[in-house]
């Protein structure tokens, strides 16, 4: 079925101290995940100082790269957020591929093609799913991917599955990510209108968790509503750790960038707080950042810690996690070396891939860009 804005919901809201309110704090997700508190505490930390070594470059050439989705056997897909295309690039010899365009897609500012993921049964249905800017919204669509189709030519109609996600010419989040429970999240912004993070009738400013149909999944905190959290300014990295807890990055205005442990039905604070704040309504985060040193984007856990691409910053961010909280400050890595860094995913064990984007009208591209780089970390 699909979901609009028209969204019927309670009138609940979180409750002080960041403690999930109407929220189940065992829903899949959620940042307790299901072990107990004699568990959680015997976590062990990883070291405070870790490390990078960037491995290879994978591809270059590559225009406006946002989201990344390894295929199972091993290459990766590729979105060029301005070109509205996905490319698979092969791993080994980063040659390319171009799946095709999705129509649809009305690039503008911060808006165009953004993330992708792979259905969880994509082994039988070959469904890719995206999140993508229209002429009227951000919405959320899955196609069908026929690599028996010459280039080009390999992409299904899309499939709209989830719309009504406000638009601007920024905030427009973008990431979606399937998670240990198969339900798809997706982060988004309030495109600028700083009202609508607060305001759980909105699509803007939210994670949102939804069934592959792009349903509000069971189990969420607000009946009938596929919102998950709110007051976010614009979320665009998700990631989970092996206990299946949820950690999102965050942008701020002027002052803090964020990263969260997320907790379902809890509200984050924006536009009231940005950074940590003493009001007990809100959940405060467990890293944050001067927006210069981060602009966060996409995330990814690895080896006890969280990675953090950043923007603005031209970094990538080490967050070393016991549980739900960092547990030691955080290192940064590649700093000014490749430009503005999107997005890192895991690439198995202590491999991890990271776009750069450098041709977004933000970065100063160099010969080769935009790049894939294969990366060792510990």
């Amino acid at each position: 079925m699909l979901a609009t804005t028209a969204l019927l919901l309670t009138a609940g809201c979180s409750s002080g101290g960041g403690s999930g309110g109407s929220g189940d704090s065992t829903a899949p997700g959620s940042t307790t995940a299901n072990s107990s508190p004699s568990e959680q505490a015997a976590e062990q930390a990883p070291p405070a100082k870790g490390s990078v070594k960037v491995l290879r470059t994978v591809s270059t050439g590559l225009n406006t790269p946002w989201g990344l989705a390894p295929l199972p056997g091993g290459s990766l897909l590729v979105s060029s957020r301005d070109q509205g295309t996905i490319t698979k690039v092969d791993e080994k010899t980063g040659r390319k591929t171009e799946l095709g365009k999705v129509s649809g897609v009305s690039p503008a500012g911060e808006g165009g093609l953004l993330g992708i993921a792979l259905s969880p049964d994509y082994a039988s249905d070959h469904m890719i799913y995206a999140y993508f800017t229209s002429a009227s919204d951000n919405r959320i669509v899955r196609m069908l991917y026929d690599a028996k189709k010459p280039s080009g030519e390999q992409l299904g109609a899309p499939d709209t599955i989830f719309k009504g996600i406000p638009k601007g010419y920024i905030h427009n989040g973008g990431r979606i990510a399937f998670g240990p429970d198969k339900m798809l999240y997706a982060g988004t912004g309030e495109s600028g209108n700083r009202g609508l993070a607060q305001d759980k009738n909105s699509l803007g400013g939210k994670i949102l968790r939804l069934t592959p149909e792009g349903d509000p999944a069971p189990g969420n905190p607000f009946p009938d509503s596929p919102v998950y959290t709110y007051g976010h300014r614009n979320v665009q990295g998700l990631a989970w750790d092996p206990e299946q807890r949820l950690f999102a990055s965050e942008f701020g205005q002027d002052t803090w960038d964020e990263l969260n442990a997320i907790k379902p039905g809890d509200n984050y604070g924006w536009p009231d707080a940005e950074g940590k704040s003493s009001d007990p309504e809100f959940h405060n985060p467990i890293a944050q950042w001067h927006t210069d040193d981060a602009s966060p984007s996409g995330i990814a856990y690895a080896e006890g810690s969280i990675w953090m691409a950043a923007l603005k910053g031209r970094r990538l961010w080490r967050i070393p996690l016991k549980g739900t909280e960092a547990s030691a400050a955080p290192q940064a890595f590649l700093t000014g070396e490749y430009g503005r860094l999107r997005t890192v995913v895991p690439a198995g064990g202590d491999k991890l891939w990271l776009t750069t984007s450098n041709t977004d009208g933000r970065g100063n591209p160099k010969s080769g860009d935009d790049r894939i780089l294969e990366l060792q970390v510990g």
